[in-house]
């Protein structure tokens, strides 16, 4: 858990420098009009931290198997209206959010890495797999906007 926080940790030091340097006009260009501009891309970022926080904080709480809840991705970016907000209130939305997921995973109790989650798709994953797959998740998306630490 510790790399997936050293990872997650310098992804939130290095991204927001490199997208300072790019114009807003680049970052709030969509490439086609079904397809999320570079802003929309962080805002769902933003999202999925929102979300992956509350599951990461409740699955210390609730009873095993956690039950992942599914969001509308695409409602959640639209209704937030990423597409006409500035690029420097979505970053340090991203900011905070990612940096509070870090002080609450790394307080977790190791013993909570391993309990059991059921996803949407009624597949059981551990506590850990969902961190993984989050950091997965968002570097995905990352290489989606144009900068280079990912």
């Amino acid at each position: 858990m510790n790399d997936l926080l050293s990872r997650l940790s310098q992804i939130i030091d290095v991204v927001p420098q490199q997208l300072k340097a790019l114009p807003e006009t680049s970052l709030s260009t969509r490439p086609a009009p079904n397809k999320w501009s570079s802003n929309e891309i962080l805002g769902h970022l933003c999202d999925s931290a929102v979300n992956n926080l509350f599951r990461f904080i409740n699955l210390q709480i609730e009873e095993e198997p956690f039950s992942v809840q599914k969001y509308d991705q695409d409602h959640w970016v639209r209704l937030q209206n990423y597409q006409h907000a500035s690029t420097v209130e979505i970053v340090q939305f991203w900011i905070y959010l990612n940096k509070s997921i870090i002080r609450v995973i790394s307080t977790t109790p190791e013993e909570k890495y391993s309990c059991m989650c059921k996803l949407p798709n009624g597949d059981t994953v551990t506590f850990q797999w969902l961190v993984s797959d989050y950091l997965s998740h968002m570097e995905h998306h990352l290489r989606q906007i144009p900068v280079n630490s990912i």
